[in-house]
């Protein structure tokens, strides 16, 4: 999957390759994910603006994916309003006098690295592309990823766990059967919890009268994954590096965690690993887990219990009561620039978050069961997972 485009740009592109033949697919399905990304308490103005819809433009014909790379366009209705600042072509004379250049960069975004990396003297060239806008693109190609787990019967969703200082309740859920998703999905701050919901709401008022922003934690869930997926054998395979690695890239991430995570390290290992039990049911005996701290993974392979991954991400970095920075083409103290911004976006990011992963998932399948065919692709993921069940040693819950 690769993304192009700029904030203000004409548009947000994204295009996929590898995905089998025969895939069902339309732009319905996609737009859902992309009107998910959109909402959410503490969300900014341009949401007010956007009414994203996916233009498949590439790979897929008669509601069906083709083999052959998939191109998918979102285009930014707020592009009509940047015409000459955003244009393509060289402008000289009055034209160009009227573009003032953004010469200030605000502490936490990529504006100052980013003209020191590629030698801007406007600022704008970097927040453009380092702009959270980018991620419609990867929500657009996540949801393709996700249609095609449905087909393997793989889920994946997402909720807050934390916006601010306000925490859901912490228990150990080990089953998605313990989680009220229907609830998740309700909730305009994404969150099962409605007394941590109602507060959370409340900590976003209090920044947005500050002049603040907020931060978060979001935690991506995935089952009816088999075990096996991904590798131990070589860094590049393991999958745990994968989702770290996903997860990482998305803009304002700061901490990821598999599982139990970083609390695994005060504990001694006879509270952190999972013993393996025995159950026997009408279906038959089998294998499986009573916890999961280990998140689904083990030695970079998924183990078969549902996959629970946590990430951590950093307040907003643009202020309406900016920070103190400096002006880089004068070289004098002064106040952050401020570009239109969120309060608080965990409630979007959980959304990108689920794309990432389910990217990263569906490339996994892909490389362990294969298909040029969603036919093939299936029937090797059945087969698989029905000698697991014939053996006791796995099963579908």
């Amino acid at each position: 999957m690769s993304t192009a485009g700029e904030s203000h740009g004409a548009a947000e592109l994204c295009l996929l390759e590898g995905v089998p033949a025969g895939l069902a697919l339309d732009d319905e399905y996609i737009d859902k994910e992309l009107a998910r990304r959109t909402v959410g308490y503490g969300r900014g103005g341009r949401m007010a603006i956007e009414r994203d819809k996916a233009r498949i433009l590439a790979g897929v014909r008669l509601g069906r994916t083709l083999g052959s790379p998939i191109a998918i366009a979102v285009d930014n209705r707020d592009h009509v309003n940047w015409l000459s600042v955003m244009a393509v072509e060289a402008l000289s004379g009055e034209a160009e006098g009227q573009i003032a250049p953004v010469t200030v960069p605000r502490p936490g975004h990529a504006d100052y690295a980013g003209a020191m990396k590629y030698g801007h003297r406007d600022l704008r060239n970097v927040l453009e592309r380092a702009s959270a806008r980018e991620t419609v693109a990867r929500v657009a190609g996540g949801a393709v990823c996700k249609r095609l787990l449905e087909e393997v019967g793989v889920a994946v969703r997402g909720r807050v766990v934390r916006i601010g200082p306000v925490s859901a309740t912490g228990e150990e859920r080990v089953s998605p059967d313990d989680i009220d998703w229907a609830a998740v999905e309700a909730s305009d701050v994404a969150c099962d919890d409605p007394v941590a919901a109602e507060a959370m709401r409340k900590a976003i008022d209090e920044a947005r009268a500050a002049g603040e922003s907020l931060g978060g934690v979001f935690e991506i869930w995935c089952w009816g994954v088999c075990p096996g997926v991904g590798g131990y054998a070589t860094p590049e395979e393991r999958l745990d590096a994968l989702l770290l690695w996903a997860l990482g890239s998305i803009p304002g991430i700061k901490g990821v965690e598999i599982g139990a995570g970083f609390a695994q390290a005060a504990l001694p290992g006879s509270l952190v690993h999972d013993p393996f039990c025995l159950v026997e049911n009408a279906r038959g005996r089998f294998i499986t887990r009573r916890s999961n701290r280990a998140g689904g993974l083990e030695g970079g392979v998924t183990n078969g219990m549902p996959l629970v991954l946590r990430a951590a991400m950093k307040p907003i970095p643009t202020l309406t009561s900016p920070l103190d920075s400096v002006d880089l083409a004068s070289l004098k103290p002064t106040k952050a620039h401020v570009e239109r911004s969120d309060i608080a976006a965990v409630p979007a990011a959980r959304v990108v978050g689920e794309a990432m992963v389910a990217y990263v998932l569906a490339r996994a399948y892909l490389a362990k069961f294969g298909g040029d065919s969603m036919d093939e692709l299936v029937r090797s993921v059945n087969a698989y997972e029905g000698r697991l069940e014939e053996r006791g040693l796995w099963r579908r819950s």
